[in-house]
């Protein structure tokens, strides 16, 4: 999948509950990383609980979440990431979304220094 460099994106809810439950998580104001690290797997999911809104609001968070992760996705390790809008992602500025976005993926190590 080219939008979102090697990464596969993550479909069913069993993948999605194994990660939940064997991974690491790391939280901030508007988003949740959950992370397991396997060798030569690029996989990724986004979701939004009805917490966030409506659909279309719920879209539009999901939507943010590629955009950022776009950004990093060829220097992430190997490895599964589910993120998780939280209801704030709504109401924040780009800036503050992009910190908090940051600063999970920091808190888990998953960037790759090159």
């Amino acid at each position: 999948m080219d939008s979102l460099g090697n990464f596969y994106t993550l479909k069913l809810h069993r993948e999605f509950q194994y990660i939940y439950r064997k991974g690491k998580d790391s939280h901030s104001g508007s988003v949740v990383l959950f992370f397991l690290p396997t060798q030569n797997t690029h996989k990724v999911g986004f979701t939004a609980t009805k917490k966030i809104g409506n659909a279309v609001k719920r879209n539009r968070a999901k939507r943010k979440l590629r955009a950022e992760f776009r950004e990093y996705s060829p220097n992430l390790k190997d490895g599964t990431y589910i993120f998780v809008a939280k209801i704030a992602i709504n109401d924040i500025t780009h800036d503050v979304f992009q910190n908090d976005f940051k600063k999970v993926l920091n808190r888990l190590h998953v960037i790759e220094q090159k």
